[in-house]
């Protein structure tokens, strides 16, 4: 299955191109567009990516191709609460996009278009009944809104995969609301323009957080007072979810040398499972479509003396993010692709038996598998990357090991 936050609409595209506006299951992934405002998105998207054929990530020769078995991995949720506010996504009227109070560790993640013909601002506001609430922000990235979506779901990542440690403490009373950053208060949406953000953050109290779209020049707390929780769009991604990480490990020691070449997939429903949740505003059951941001702690271990080099590989399309990698006490940001804006563009549908043999375990590295390298370490010290699915992007992905020779 295939999914795609595409433009501002976190659209589900499938390779096949085949669009069902009302279903989801297992075997086939929809397409939303939602009324004439969101017709253009498809060439919006390709104006974006242009017509000129980009180079590619090659690891063997033309001609050449090398059979691939998924590895064994097994994941675990962990970690505090992941609000996440996607819906409305075309937001047409200034209002509540998501709210829930929170305790402890916690992470927001708000991705919405400004669908109104006047400039609009979008900020997450933090308030207590507690005499003293301290909210410490020790993590987060948002680009500047712009109608380059692929841009700005590869900007935030970028600064959210930042190797830089944040620790900004917000103090919240119960006759002073705060913004959880203070440069939303400045940051306006035109009209088109897509804004995305997330953050981690501890709260040492309750706290009630509100993800708010209001007018460019309204004061954000006189707003709230009289503000409305506004409804959600036909594809519900809004909703509170418990466990906020995702560590995926593998019990199987992977040897380069004995193993070959193997893979993993993450964000297919299948392998890679979707979280479940509630939306706080009404109670009712949601589904995050896509895991988006579920932050992904991936660690297989490895032996041998020869090194491991690692791949991230585009499944559904068109892509454009950022994910870290630790490896003893060294710590890098990778842009996924690091020598291109985005990668995906030339990522051939495939065909429905590749695809199932896929699922099942076998798959085939070519000359046109897209990749972006994500380094190469020894296979004798452990090494952890960080991931968490890109706004604006396709999925799933691949995860590969190979052999560095």
């Amino acid at each position: 299955m295939v999914q795609k936050m595409a433009a501002a609409a976190l659209a589900l595209i499938c390779t096949t191109g085949q669009v069902d506006a009302a279903q989801h299951d297992e075997s086939s992934t929809i397409v939303r567009e939602r009324g004439a405002a969101q017709a253009n998105i498809r060439d919006r998207v390709a104006s974006i990516l242009g017509s000129a054929e980009p180079p590619r990530n090659r690891v063997f020769a033309p001609g050449t191709s090398h059979l691939m078995h998924r590895w064994p991995v097994e994941s675990y949720d962990t970690g505090g609460t992941l609000l996440f506010s996607d819906s409305p996504e075309y937001v047409k009227e200034s209002g509540i996009l998501y709210r829930d109070t929170v305790t402890g560790d916690a992470r927001v993640l708000y991705y919405h278009l400004n669908d109104t013909a006047q400039p609009k601002k979008v900020a997450v506001i933090l308030e207590t009944e507690a005499d003293l609430a301290t909210v410490t922000v020790t993590r987060g990235g948002a680009a500047a809104p712009s109608t380059d979506y692929l841009h700005v779901g590869k900007v935030t990542q970028i600064g959210y995969f930042d190797t830089r440690e944040m620790n900004e403490r917000v103090h919240v009373t119960k006759e002073r609301p705060r913004l959880l950053v203070p440069e939303m208060s400045t940051t306006v949406l035109a009209p088109g323009e897509l804004v995305y953000g997330v953050y981690d953050f501890h709260a040492n109290a309750p706290v009630r957080v509100s993800v708010i779209m209001y007018g460019a020049d309204v004061d954000p707390f006189a707003f709230l007072r009289t503000a409305r929780v506004l409804p959600r769009d036909e594809v519900a991604l809004r909703g509170t979810f418990r466990g906020m990480n995702r560590i995926i490990t593998s019990q199987k020691v992977y040897h380069p040398t004995m193993d070959g070449t193997v893979y993993f997939p993450i964000g297919d429903n299948l392998h890679d499972v979707y979280r479940h949740g509630i939306d706080a505003t009404d109670g009712s059951p949601v589904v995050n479509y896509g895991n988006y941001g579920i932050l992904y702690q991936i660690h297989i271990p490895t032996t041998g003396r020869e090194n491991t080099r690692y791949f991230l590989s585009p499944l559904g399309g068109v892509y454009a993010g950022a994910m870290r990698a630790e490896s003893g006490a060294h710590r890098r940001m990778l842009e996924t692709p690091a020598t291109r804006p985005y990668f995906g563009d030339q990522t051939l549908p495939e065909p429905l038996n590749v695809a199932q043999a896929r699922e099942e375990g076998l798959l085939f590295l070519t000359q046109y598998t897209e990749l972006s390298d994500l380094g190469t370490y020894a296979s004798a010290q452990p090494v952890q990357f960080e991931y968490s699915p890109p706004g604006a992007s396709n999925l799933p992905v691949n995860i590969i090991l190979m052999p560095a020779k």
